[in-house]
């Protein structure tokens, strides 16, 4: 399941991020968001979610939401 099917609220752990776009890959990995992780999703927007990776708090939109296999 991917991170756009995640209940708020709720953490779970990051299996994989599921993408070609090499670029994507190290943003999100920078952002502490790589396999074994845990990631929380904290509210729903129109476009996308607010998440909290490590101590932080991140808007992703949908497309990033989808490649984040938990």
């Amino acid at each position: 399941m991917n991170l756009m099917d995640a209940a708020i609220g709720r953490t779970y752990t990051i299996l994989e991020v599921d993408t070609d776009d090499r670029d994507l890959e190290e943003f999100l990995f920078r952002l502490g968001c790589y396999s074994g992780e845990p990631i929380t999703v904290v509210s729903r927007l129109k476009s996308g979610c607010v998440v909290s990776i490590k101590d932080g708090r991140y808007n992703i939109d949908d497309g990033i939401a989808q490649a984040i296999l938990i």
